[in-house]
């Protein structure tokens, strides 16, 4: 697919991190974006950069979703193009001790379904209505119609301690990618997922220094956090190479996770 004025996206979490690379990088070849996130002052102020728009979307429910792709599809149009990066992280061992008193405590299964219900069932929520928007749309060139990027992370392969229910989620996202890319074949809708490792996000910049320079550190090469700006890479090209369907790609400098 080609980038240019004629095309429509939505990113899901556009307002930090990895989303807002991705958002700048296609506004930047001149794609008109919509950012979807819950943060309301970062998520205008980067659609003021880019001269987006913006709106405010729970990807838990059914009905903000449906409200952001209106408001979206009513200031650009049909979108041709969807990437998903909305996503929490909740960690806590599946049961263990509480170190101050010694209390054996269970993973609290309201926190498991919420890190589910955001990170995959928000994911498909949104690529199930905009893929279904896509089915609208004439075919480009190669019959092609639109081009869905979820966001898993390597932790489907390799979660860590305390990782149970964010490993999860994110192989959901993995394990949904090629059932949802043979779906969609026969409309010429195309879906990949990326598997980002250790990157400088804002979720990364709450960690202490000395951690995030460990961190980088066990990276076996580049010895470096991953940087936003080489996701948005990695998902402009799965978007702009049509013969990349249904791959689920890891962007982590060949780390493996350890345990802990």
């Amino acid at each position: 697919m080609k980038l240019d004025a004629s095309i429509a996206a939505v990113v899901t979490g556009g307002a930090s991190g990895l989303g807002e690379a991705v958002v700048r990088r296609l506004a930047a070849a001149g794609v008109k974006v919509t950012i979807f996130d819950m943060n309301a002052e970062r998520g205008q102020q980067v659609a003021w950069d880019v001269d987006g728009l913006f709106c405010q979307v729970d990807v838990q429910s059914d009905e903000s979703v449906d409200q952001g792709f209106s408001a979206a599809r009513e200031a650009h149009g049909q979108e041709r193009i969807l990437v998903n990066c909305a996503g929490i992280s909740k960690g806590a061992k599946t049961a263990g001790r509480d170190r101050a008193t010694g209390v054996i405590k269970a993973f609290p299964s309201a926190d498991f379904d919420r890190v589910i219900q955001i990170n995959l069932v928000g994911s498909f929520r949104c690529l199930s209505r905009s893929a279904a928007g896509m089915l609208s749309l004439e075919p480009l060139a190669h019959g092609e119609r639109g081009v869905i990027v979820n966001t898993a992370s390597v932790a489907a392969q390799d979660g860590q301690v305390g990782q149970s229910a964010y490993s999860a989620s994110k192989a959901g996202v993995v394990g949904m990618t090629l059932p949802i890319a043979r779906d969609l074949a026969g409309e010429g809708v195309r879906i990949n997922c990326i598997l980002p490792g250790l990157f400088a996000t804002p979720m990364m910049a709450g960690l202490p220094d000395t951690v995030q320079q460990s961190l980088a550190a066990s990276v076996p090469f580049p010895h470096r956090l991953g940087l936003p700006e080489e996701y948005a890479d990695l998902a402009t090209f799965l978007i702009t190479n049509s013969y990349m369907n249904g791959e689920s790609v890891r962007l982590d400098g060949a780390i493996r996770l350890a345990p802990r």
